[in-house]
């Protein structure tokens, strides 16, 4: 059942039954929910307390498995006539994902138990309690899955649930629409892998994951087509432009609480396959996969923080936020993989370091981002940033988590979002300065200067969503009177919050934990991206690569130390003065406008954005003297018109074509499968 001797008496908790049992508590959780279906306050207790501890059990068997850097085994399912079962095996990489799951599904779910008891979820909250716990179990089940089959069934499982949920108000046509979206691009996705995985199950005679993902099963151009299947299943899932106009729909229909889950992990499952299959499972990576994998990943995150910038609805901006973060992910991955094509195992280990890191601190700030989204939305009624305003007055908790979010995404020292960053930086200028080959190079700058307008644009941005909604003066009335969140929301975003703060100050022990990970990738030099202490990264390049994140935090805080202090001793006495307003009253109307901050960036890159405006000025009297000004400004969508649209009509076109065949005739259907027989026969015969 496991591999490695476990001494039961140094700890009460044996991990090789941990997540069998976390999978069978979800089982019971969900029967108690039906039963108590009609009580909806406590259906919703029931089923958000259990996932939490259900969520725990799952975080403790992987942080076992890590700190142990040895596998557990188990089998789910089995029919011994047969001989086929469903099996799991928690690894160090599975492990990682793991506690990523289970940091960000534990304040989730106890958030979920206020958001949902809202009255306009509240006689839906059983049946987002039950489909919440089937999505966090399908997902743990995909981290673990030893098998293709078990990989297969949990992925579908995932599919499916998300959908559900996607459409929970499905009284709305946009939302029904979202969910339907995302259906069609997870099963072309889903489609791909089951293509590559019946491939390796024909060369290697068995759907192991032991045995499938050995490395060089099959040779080039096969291995080639290979990558290029499991780039596009994976990819779908993780929201690779140009595979991700699914969701930008799928997160905002979403209950906000869902949205979390989905942004902050439910899109790295598709970075687990990438890691797992593509960069590891296929053998050496070729260098044409690391440039592949690179040129993804700038692409999605210069183009997701562009339209993100260009978005109004608060939580379509976290959503292209996620697509900007995936990009950050592939690059550092990337980089791995072209090192480890050169033979760089040193430089490969900074990489996918990078990238791992990132994939932790992408879930707790986009978490906690999505929450404090969800806590505005709640309060006002309206996702638009437009309609916001003044709501730091009114809710001063929630401003406060939203603006620690806001800085880490921006990669602010001393917060998570600097740290992963900064290796990923290192990852490509330690390459480029100790490598002599052209591509590397070409490649590395390009994908560094990459994040650093990433990063840029991502600030920007988030000065936009934090000062538009939380500062000025309330737009509307429903910001005007906004109520802060109740503590059993605010309580999991002080905690994510906490955790940006902790996981930035502390990137020497984050890089420890990884290199459990690590152990098990093959072809790593996973001594090389262990930190030389708890407190600073050192990657044991030289004078190259040392930063301590927690003395910039000190820095800064002891600046404002002495400021305050200089300021308490001189006596200063504090004035509360109107704001100048240039000699008129400051309204609601002379504010800055999301559409104003937004417009010079829309027109610095308008080749990318392709702007439309329209203009139009309403005048009683004269048209020298307008009443109001209306101004309406739309980018193009660029991927859906150029690419999926003649993508859909060709497939309209040839499934139209083919309502030939379905003539309504029985003796035609008895034709087509006497056909069919005969071609197999023939098939048969000529094969043998």
């Amino acid at each position: 059942m496991r591999r490695g001797e476990w001494n039961r008496r140094m700890t009460p908790f044996d991990p090789a039954v941990g997540l069998l049992t976390a999978l069978a508590l979800r089982t019971g959780i969900i029967a108690v929910t039906l039963l108590a279906w009609r009580r909806s306050s406590v259906a919703r207790s029931v089923a958000f307390l259990g996932s939490t501890i259900a969520s725990v059990m799952t975080g403790l068997t992987a942080a076992t498995v890590l700190r142990a850097s040895s596998s557990v085994h188990g089998v789910l399912l089995m029919h011994r006539a047969s001989g086929f079962s469903l099996s799991y095996t928690v690894d160090g990489l599975s492990a990682w994902f793991l506690i990523v799951l289970s940091v960000v599904a534990v304040p989730i779910a106890l958030f979920s138990i206020g958001y949902v008891g809202h009255p306009h979820f509240a006689r839906r909250s059983a049946f987002v309690g039950i489909v919440f716990n089937v999505l966090v179990g399908a997902v743990e089940l995909v981290f673990a899955a030893a098998d293709a089959i078990t990989f297969l069934f949990a992925w579908e499982l995932m599919t499916l649930t998300t959908a559900a949920l996607v459409a929970t108000e499905h009284e709305e046509r946009v939302n029904r629409r979202a969910a339907y979206q995302y259906l069609v691009m997870s099963h072309v996705g889903t489609g791909c892998l089951m293509a590559g995985f019946l491939i390796l199950a024909a060369a290697s005679g068995s759907v192991s994951f032991s045995a499938l993902l050995a490395g060089d099963l099959v040779s080039a151009p096969a291995r080639d087509a290979l990558f290029a299947l499991f780039f596009l299943g994976f990819g779908v899932k993780a929201g690779v432009i140009p595979l991700h106009v699914w969701l930008p729909e799928a997160h905002p229909a979403a209950p906000t609480s869902i949205s979390a889950l989905m942004s902050g992990v439910l899109i790295k499952a598709g970075i687990y396959g990438l890691v797992r299959v593509c960069a590891f499972g296929l053998g050496t990576p070729r260098l044409s996969w690391g440039v592949f994998v690179v040129a993804s990943g700038g692409l999605s995150a210069v183009l997701g923080v562009l339209y993100a910038l260009m978005q109004h609805d608060l939580k379509r901006l976290l959503a292209y936020h996620s697509i900007e973060n995936i990009g950050i992910i592939l690059l550092g991955l990337g980089a791995g993989m072209m090192s480890l094509a050169y033979g760089r195992r040193d430089v490969a280990s900074i990489g996918i370091v990078a990238s791992l890191y990132h994939v932790l601190n992408h879930a707790v700030f986009k978490g906690l981002l999505f929450l404090g989204a969800g806590g505005v939305v709640m309060a006002t009624g309206t996702r638009q940033i437009e309609q916001f305003g003044g709501l730091l007055r009114r809710m001063p908790w929630t401003g406060l988590f939203f603006l620690v979010g806001a800085m880490a995404i921006s990669g602010l020292p001393p917060l998570n979002g600097f740290a992963s960053e900064w290796l990923t930086f290192q990852a490509f200028l330690f390459g480029f300065r100790s490598s002599a080959e052209p591509l590397v190079h070409l490649l590395f700058p390009i994908g560094g200067a990459l994040l650093a307008l990433t990063t840029a644009l991502a600030a920007a941005c988030f000065v936009k969503a934090f000062g538009i909604s939380f500062l000025a003066l309330p737009r509307s009335r429903a910001a005007a009177d906004a109520q802060e969140s109740p503590a059993v929301m605010l309580v999991p975003q002080a905690f994510l919050a906490a955790l940006c703060v902790g996981l930035g100050l502390f990137p020497g022990v984050v890089v420890r934990v990884l290199g459990g990970a690590m152990a098990t990738l093959p072809g790593l030099q996973p001594q090389a991206a262990i930190a030389a202490d708890s407190l600073g990264l050192a990657l044991g390049l030289g004078s190259f690569d040392h930063v301590a994140p927690v003395v910039l935090g000190a820095a800064m805080l002891g600046g404002f130390a002495v400021a305050t202090w200089v300021t308490m001793r001189a006596g200063a006495v504090v004035r509360r003065v109107p704001t100048w307003g240039c000699g008129g009253e400051l309204t609601a109307r002379t504010e800055y406008t999301a559409t104003a901050f937004s417009k010079p960036l829309m027109m610095i890159f308008r080749a990318v954005y392709r702007p439309t405006r329209e203009v139009e000025a309403l005048a009683e009297v004269s048209p020298y003297f307008p009443r109001e000004v209306r101004y309406r400004a739309e980018i193009e969508p660029t991927f859906e018109r150029y690419v999926y649209g003649p993508l859909l009509r060709a497939v309209l076109r040839m499934a139209e074509g083919m309502k030939v065949l379905q003539a309504g005739s029985l003796h035609t259907y008895l034709a087509y499968v006497i056909v069919l027989v005969v071609t197999l026969v023939l098939m048969v015969w000529w094969r043998g």
